[in-house]
């Protein structure tokens, strides 16, 4: 919609002119009753009154101007003067479009656009816009554009929606500039060309066009097309935020948050944030959320993050929606409630949220907050699994081991290798095991010495306590008793009860060197 009124020549002394004026608009010039209407609502030598400027708008619109018709329906679209009433609006603009007015006419297609005071129309809005656009209205040009782009009202056509958009273009409009970059970026109409594709966003951030600023600070952040500049991102961003884009506003809040190109700022972040949270940004919702259940810059309030959590989870956010079923299902800052706290994990699961796949498929592993399903619970963890989630593939290959649903070595031991290749611990005692065992596999020390190996030196205990024992009896390995010692204590302290027994084995094998060597060791280990 065009948002202002179309003014006669501005009055060069007011209180003079307005005089002239009104004593013109009082003998029935409607030229004149235009001019003081225009008067009243910006107030020119007169005090503003939008109800005086409508009741000169009419006595110039019922007399057939144009231009006051139009204004006239501008005032009952905006509802300044008189009640909103868009029927009115569009029999004002109907009157001024026909005398091919083309602001009316441009806000006629935009009323039936929309479907405000007329059915929705897509036709008759192409029609309008068409009349606009063919006298040389930008905003009609790039309405047009928009609709061939998107095939409403008319048969899609790319090549018809850059002509429109480029006539508008090169005339300055924003709006029709950015959208011409856009179609040169994704080559959709035209061939791509990330040159004119930067050209175009420029010419539109460079006269405030916010979507076109952020668009270019994402460039220059990322190094997509330009040399990546954090200053002239923050720059850009900054633009468009102050205008109040809420993407920028999140992403500025980001910066300023990780210290990127800035000084790190955690207030200035937060401030971000909030004012991207409170335009409805999920992003910055669910960050808000996770400040106040850490108490991160902002005291822990955990009831507060399930708020802002919720915010963002109503609008499909799937962390959000992931986040607010960990608060629910632990009852934090909010009952208690399993069945809930499912549905929640459901609704992030669907989204491909890889821990809230992997948290559901526990719970219906287990049971918990809904009926006990293997077979459901086998689908979330392949789903996640399949994904590179070792806590997945690792709880895959447990189901297979242990026949929750069919035992498959095989697969079972293909998930754990899966797992294991990515550093988690209890996959690698699995393989260290079945290589120990020979179950499912050929025995194999030496494998399973290397498996025992990987996870004991991630802790895992029980892994430090085979190791030891390997060592010892010199499987997979030369017997080596200061190592299998070494291991032993480490096993002993993590609370395997035989683990000391064997230690003390492994020590009296040693030699006085050794022993001096292990206790010097054994010392620093315990330090640790």
């Amino acid at each position: 919609m065009h948002p202002q009124p179309v003014s006669a020549r501005a009055p060069a002394a007011h209180t003079a002119e307005f005089l002239r004026v009104k004593a013109l608009a009082e003998r029935g010039v409607a030229n004149a009753q235009h001019s003081l209407g225009f008067m009243y609502v910006n107030g020119q030598g007169v005090p503003q009154n939008y109800e005086m400027a409508v009741a000169w708008y009419r006595m110039a619109a019922t007399s057939g101007l144009e231009q006051a018709q139009y204004n006239l329906g501008v005032m009952y679209q905006k509802g300044q003067g008189v009640g909103q009433d868009y029927q009115q609006a569009v029999y004002w603009y109907q009157r001024a479009a026909e005398q091919g007015y083309a602001a009316a006419q441009y806000n006629l297609g935009w009323l039936y656009a929309k479907g405000q005071g007329v059915a929705q129309d897509a036709q008759r809005a192409m029609h309008w816009f068409s009349q606009a656009a063919e006298q040389g209205d930008p905003g009609a040009q790039n309405n047009l554009g928009m609709m061939y782009e998107s095939g409403k009202g008319v048969p899609q056509d790319f090549r018809q929606a850059i002509a429109w958009y480029r006539r508008a273009a090169d005339q300055g409009y924003p709006r029709a500039q950015f959208n011409l970059g856009l179609r040169y970026d994704n080559g959709q109409g035209v061939q791509h060309d990330p040159v004119q594709a930067l050209s175009w966003f420029r010419k539109a951030a460079e006269q405030g066009h916010a979507p076109a600023q952020f668009n270019l600070a994402l460039r220059y952040e990322n190094g997509q097309d330009v040399a990546a500049d954090s200053q002239k991102a923050v720059g850009w961003y900054r633009r468009a935020a102050e205008q109040g884009h809420a993407s920028s506003q999140f992403n500025l809040g980001l910066i300023y948050d990780n210290g990127q190109g800035v000084v790190r700022d955690e207030a200035q972040a937060l401030g971000w944030f909030r004012k991207a949270a409170g335009q409805g940004h999920a992003g910055a919702q669910d960050n808000i959320g996770l400040r106040h259940e850490f108490g991160q810059g902002v005291d822990q309030d955990y009831a507060l993050a399930a708020e802002w959590y919720r915010k963002a989870a109503l609008q499909g956010f799937a962390s959000a929606q992931y986040h607010l079923a960990q608060l629910v299902d632990g009852g934090y800052g909010v009952e208690a409630d399993p069945q809930q706290a499912v549905e929640w994990y459901r609704k992030a699961a669907e989204q491909g949220h890889l821990r809230a796949q992997f948290d559901l498929a526990l719970r219906f592993e287990s049971g918990i907050g809904v009926a006990q399903d293997y077979t459901a619970a086998m689908a979330w963890y392949l789903r996640a699994a399949e994904q590179d989630y070792v806590a997945a593939q690792y709880k895959v290959g447990v189901m297979f081991d242990e026949g929750d649903l069919v035992a498959d070595a095989g697969q079972a031991y293909g998930w754990y290798l899966k797992a294991a290749d990515r550093g988690h611990a209890q996959a690698q005692f699995a393989l260290a095991l079945r290589h120990d065992c020979g179950q499912g596999v050929p025995r194999d020390y030496q494998a399973a010495l290397f498996w025992y190996e990987s996870a004991a030196r991630q802790g895992h205990a029980r892994a430090q306590f085979n190791l030891g024992l390997m060592y010892l009896s010199g499987q997979g390995a030369a017997p080596d008793a200061l190592t299998a010692a070494l291991w032993l204590q480490r096993a002993a302290q993590a609370g395997v009860e035989a683990a000391g027994r064997y230690a003390r084995q492994a020590a009296a094998r040693m030699d006085a060197a050794q022993r001096a060597q292990f206790e010097r060791l054994a010392e620093e280990q315990r330090a640790v």
